[in-house]
């Protein structure tokens, strides 16, 4: 260190990051929230016809504005999965489970929610399931407690 740099002060300065925003959910977005809210799930009718949900704004195909809602169900199949065995505190379940792609019945895509599972060889690609609602929805996607196995 020469003796400009023992001499000077190290400078510093306070800094926050902050997104002085709020983006609402528009038409889309809003209208899959409220359904969650009132127990009912919707996605969103593409130009090739496919059912995409949850649901989007624009056509994963052309980039098209879409806004065909459609109402699809509660049951579905898992499409793929993975074992949580340990999850953390700010997870949706405090025991174990299933991290799953679900496809809704009437969806042509999936949706990654937690399953509630006694342990992995109770899921398998598959399997249905059924939405456990939250107690109390406020819509939002935890108004979807968790999906629950459902039998043959």
């Amino acid at each position: 260190m020469d003796d400009a740099q023992a001499g000077a002060e190290l400078l510093h300065a306070p800094l926050t990051i902050e997104y002085g925003f709020m983006r609402t959910t528009g038409p889309v977005i809003g209208a899959f929230l409220t359904g969650l809210r009132e127990r009912r799930v919707f996605g969103i009718k593409g130009a090739d016809g496919r059912v995409v949900c949850p649901p989007v704004e624009y056509d994963p195909s052309t980039g098209a504005p879409l806004v065909d809602l459609v109402e699809v169900g509660t049951d579905g199949t898992i499409t793929s999965w993975s074992w949580v065995a340990e999850p953390r505190a700010e997870q949706l379940l405090d025991e174990p489970y299933a991290l799953a792609l679900i496809q809704l019945d009437g969806a042509d895509t999936s949706m990654l929610h937690a399953v509630a599972a006694p342990g992995p060889d109770a899921v398998s690609t598959g399997a249905r399931v059924r939405i456990r609602w939250a107690d109390e929805t406020v819509g939002n996607i935890t108004d979807i407690a968790a999906f629950d196995l459902i039998g043959d």
